[in-house]
């Protein structure tokens, strides 16, 4: 069951919706589309992924030679959790 919204309630927020829109616009700068920037994010994002599953693999294979965890490896080169 949804609750009724007003016109008024409605339009306010459209309103509000298009300020918030106007004003990130701003702050981006007005020849930049966001559409090619999230684009790009995604783009990185992905090289970024390959590199660290490419460096996880190789950081299970360094555990193997030395027959030892893959935490005491993160540990031995202070590798973070938190990425």
């Amino acid at each position: 069951m949804h609750a009724a919204i007003s016109k008024k309630n409605q339009q306010e927020r459209a309103i509000s919706l298009q300020l918030e829109i106007d004003r990130l616009q701003a702050q981006l700068g007005p020849n930049e589309d966001p559409e090619k920037i999230v684009k790009r994010h995604i783009e990185l994002l992905h090289k970024y992924n390959e590199a660290k599953d490419a460096t996880q693999i190789l950081i299970g294979r360094l555990a193997n030679i030395k027959q030892t965890t893959i935490r005491q490896i993160h540990e031995e080169y202070d590798l973070k959790d938190d990425d």
